[in-house]
């Protein structure tokens, strides 16, 4: 009696078990990739609200003169109250408001006259927030290339394994530091 169909089917079993998965495994990779983003982005919304909250500490902080406090305030006010379609201009926005406030020659003579205690740590946060920025759109725009590559692949497209998941933006801004 020849058992040969048993070898075959084992075979056709076997394959049908290594194709599942390798779907399966790739499923989960788009997937963990979806969460990566979702995560990055997290982080970068806060770093722009800490940014915007550092400058609103900055203009609030008597160490600009009352029409600069006020061009840095309403920057600052629009890129934490910007809709999801605006919200990269708004930000940008306050990027080239910070540095035209921080980087003019009278703000340091400002500075320098109201002594270095007066600002160092409004100034030190400021620093830090806007660094911070600079990482998380980094680490964000790293994680959406990722996906997108991802998504490209011939597998995912042909079943349809990212679900409806929406395919990630890039986040640009400009996010040039001021010069503090």
């Amino acid at each position: 009696m020849s058992y040969d169909w048993i070898i075959d089917v084992l075979f056709w079993i076997s394959v049908v078990f290594l194709v599942a998965v390798y779907v399966s495994w790739r499923a989960t990779r788009l997937d963990r990739l979806h969460v990566r983003v979702e995560t990055a982005r997290a982080a970068l919304d806060a770093a722009l609200v800490r940014r915007a909250a550092a400058a609103l500490e900055l203009a609030a902080s008597r160490l600009l003169d009352p029409a600069t406090s006020l061009v840095l305030a309403t920057a600052a006010h629009e890129a934490r109250t910007a809709d999801a379609d605006n919200r990269e201009f708004a930000e940008s926005d306050l990027s080239r408001a910070l540095r035209a406030v921080v980087d003019q020659p009278e703000f340091t003579s400002t500075l320098s006259a109201k002594g270095e205690g007066a600002g160092k740590a409004v100034l030190e946060e400021l620093s830090s927030a806007a660094a911070k920025v600079a990482y998380a759109r980094r680490f964000y725009n790293d994680a959406v290339s990722q996906a997108r590559i991802a998504r490209r692949k011939v597998l995912i497209r042909v079943l349809p394994l990212a679900g409806r998941a929406p395919l990630p933006d890039f986040f640009e801004i400009d996010d040039s530091p001021p010069g503090i």
